[in-house]
């Protein structure tokens, strides 16, 4: 039979096969938190001058404070639902091209981003609104037939389809339906910013 080992032998066996953790990882771990509260108070306060507080990290506390500040401005990028998303995507696109080198390969995804954020907040409002009447159209009309078919009469029977839980549902799936393809290219530009130095 072969040696039982103790939690406690198990665990240092493993804690002795990981690697020390790199410079870099460090450096991340110390100030990614510190750019996670710079980027927080940057959306949120309109006083924050995100290059002054960037400025007093030393050059290579500053790399990591930049790149943890990039990340969460561009996860704040979203489609304007409303007004205050509006204000945080251009804050967040003001910030990015702060933080960013090639001000001219920002400003061309920043360009194609826009287009679509104006085509969202333009053309998808009205594609929406039809969707919505031609779904409750529908619903309205799949409801009458069924109430027909159970008590056999032909009167029609005043039912609030909004609030049905069934159309609530469907409503919420095409909706997500109709904003995957804006929510796709988002993406896809997020990803460009990403990569720009």
């Amino acid at each position: 039979m072969g040696d039982i080992k103790s939690a406690a032998e198990i665990a240092r066996e493993k804690l002795a096969k990981i690697d020390a953790p790199t410079e870099a990882e460090r450096l991340k771990w110390k100030y990614g938190p510190e750019g996670e509260k710079l980027a927080a108070r940057y959306l949120k306060e309109d006083t924050v001058n995100l290059a002054d507080e960037i400025k007093k990290f030393d050059d290579r506390a500053r790399q990591f404070v930049s790149a943890t500040i990039s990340d969460i401005l561009l996860r704040n990028i979203g489609l304007p639902r409303t007004e205050t998303a509006r204000k945080t995507n251009k804050k967040a696109m003001d910030g990015l091209n702060l933080l960013k080198n090639d001000k001219k390969a920002v400003e061309n995804v920043f360009s194609r981003m826009r287009h679509i954020l104006d085509h969202y907040v333009q053309e998808g409002a009205k594609q929406k609104q039809q969707a919505y009447e031609s779904l409750k159209a529908d619903f309205e009309a799949k409801v009458q037939q069924a109430i027909r078919q159970k008590t056999g009469t032909s009167a029609r029977v005043k039912i609030d389809i909004e609030k049905q839980p069934q159309f609530q549902e469907e409503w919420q799936r095409l909706q997500a339906q109709m904003e995957a393809q804006y929510v796709n290219l988002m993406e896809d530009y997020k990803k460009e910013l990403a990569a720009i130095k």
